[in-house]
């Protein structure tokens, strides 16, 4: 189990970086590029959902009770203390918005999306395997 959350580890780091040789600069250049702007979508999509998978792997890894859903995932890690509130708050959030990109839920809100993965994503990402890492 221990070397499957190391794989998921090093997955969420490999899609941090691959986001980060997409975003561009500016919102601008952001809002031209439909291709860009897709592949900025799906890596977040992607970054979020392998955090959720992460998630569960440490809480059956720990033997907790699992949590009803996943929606619920980062606020249970935060009651055990695993992960602080705060990121814990961040992160639901974050999972809000992969459930409006994923499943298209009304408009999606670009400059939202620009700004989460220019400036977000990373450090909480960062974060969050930091605090999963001092529990395996």
């Amino acid at each position: 189990m221990k070397e499957r959350i190391n794989e998921k580890i090093n997955e969420i780091s490999d899609y941090l970086l691959e986001l980060k040789d997409i975003v561009p600069p500016r919102f601008d250049d952001y809002l031209k590029s439909a291709v860009t702007k897709a592949a900025c979508e799906r890596y977040f999509e992607k970054i979020i959902e392998a955090m959720v998978d992460l998630s569960f792997m440490v809480i059956k890894y720990k033997k907790l009770t699992f949590p009803e859903d996943d929606n619920s995932v980062f606020l249970f890690l935060a009651k055990e203390e695993i992960l602080s509130s705060e990121l814990a708050l961040k992160l639901r959030k974050a999972k809000g918005m992969r459930n409006i990109i994923a499943h298209e839920y009304g408009e999606i809100d670009n400059l939202l999306v620009f700004q989460a993965v220019s400036s977000k994503v990373r450090p909480d990402t960062e974060e969050f395997l930091k605090e999963i890492k001092k529990v395996i």
